[in-house]
């Protein structure tokens, strides 16, 4: 898709191209200088997408599977102070309520909390963390 994408941006940005160069020399300039500002623009349209992290839709049923025994509801059943919630998260979480965060915490473990990163592949970790991170930032562990 994002190849697709860029071509659509390169086919753009050379629609607009001046249709008339003095020179071969001149004209290839101008290829390149299309072809570079197509590049840009893709890396800046698609730069959120690649650093975007999971699939919340996803992560809620990965975190149903894996994790609600002990976090149902964003609660914590061990360590009933430690919730899943906003404010518990940015007084707990090491590093601060963000989805790089939970994921080094799911992926290590810490406590009395297993690792799953022998048991989620990295892309389930992310989804979960976006889930985590979304429904605390929504305030959405009550619905």
């Amino acid at each position: 898709m994002k190849v697709v994408a860029l071509t659509s941006v390169v086919a753009c940005v050379s629609a607009f191209a001046p249709a008339a160069r003095p020179s071969a020399t001149v004209q290839m300039q101008g290829v390149k200088e299309n072809m570079a500002a197509a590049a840009l623009a893709g890396v800046a349209i698609f730069s959120p997408m690649a650093a975007s992290a999971g699939d919340a839709g996803n992560g809620a049923t990965i975190f149903a599977g894996n994790c609600a025994a002990c976090h149902a509801g964003g609660n914590n059943v061990i360590q009933t102070e430690k919730t899943l919630r906003k404010e518990a998260l940015d007084s707990y979480l090491e590093g601060g309520r963000k989805e790089s965060s939970v994921v080094y915490q799911v992926t290590n473990g810490k406590n009395a909390m297993p690792a799953f990163g022998g048991r989620l592949s990295d892309d389930e970790i992310a989804d979960v963390a976006a889930y985590v991170i979304d429904q605390a930032n929504g305030d959405k562990w009550d619905e």
